[in-house]
């Protein structure tokens, strides 16, 4: 069991899942560089975050819920958590009956081929887990872009991979140690690119060349 001062973010469990260098930048060496997908994906969750909790017969959607887990060493904020009535739920304050929750994460674009997202959403899950003694058998992933839900089963195989990765990110935090770059094809994606550089150190014999090519994508001589 970790303590409330050891508790560390959601959002780093997703980086460290994306690339250990990245979340080691952001988190440790506290560097960040956005770009006009973050700027969109910060703005959808301010707008999701915003609205009120609402209730309706047989629904109660919270916003914006504050999450921990001692368990696993993590906190941080659900987008929505939506409670609906069931037989097999638990009890919420100032509500009758009994509720089961469905964490719902919001990402401004389209699925995405690793599973990144799905580690985001099963450590929502696991922290409502624990601060609501109950089970939680699935969620959703809400994309902007095919404005749609697509469901997510809370299986075992995901549920081992997160708190896997809850463990290495402490033992990452303990050694305030940033990892070597190594580039891969999805490094075109992180916004940190600019920063992390890793094609100038994997191939230093193109430095040159890698430094010309981003001078001209910023519009330099």
């Amino acid at each position: 069991m970790y303590s409330e001062d050891d508790l560390l973010p959601i959002s780093a469990l997703q980086h460290l899942a994306f690339c250990e260098r990245q979340c080691a930048l952001i988190h440790i060496e506290q560097q960040w560089a956005g770009n006009r997908l973050t700027v969109e994906g910060e703005l959808l969750h301010q707008r999701v975050h915003e609205r009120e909790t609402e209730g309706r017969p047989g629904l109660v959607v919270a916003r914006g819920l504050r999450l921990h887990s001692l368990r696993l060493g993590l906190s941080g904020q659900a987008d929505v958590v939506e409670f609906h009535a069931s037989a097999d739920g638990v009890r919420l304050n100032g509500r009758e009956g009994l509720w089961r929750a469905y964490p719902v994460e919001y990402k401004r674009g389209r699925p995405k081929p690793d599973r990144t997202d799905e580690v985001q959403l099963c450590a929502q899950a696991l922290c409502l887990e624990e601060m609501l003694a109950t089970r939680i058998g699935e969620g959703a992933i809400f994309y902007g872009q095919p404005r749609r839900r697509r469901e997510v089963a809370l299986d075992a195989g995901l549920r081992e991979e997160t708190e896997q990765l809850a463990v290495r990110l402490h033992e990452l935090f303990r050694s305030r140690r940033t990892p070597a770059p190594v580039f891969e094809p999805k490094c075109r994606n992180c916004s940190l690119l600019p920063l992390c550089m890793p094609e100038a150190v994997t191939r230093p014999r193109s430095v040159a060349a890698y430094i010309a090519r981003h001078l001209k994508a910023e519009g330099g001589e």
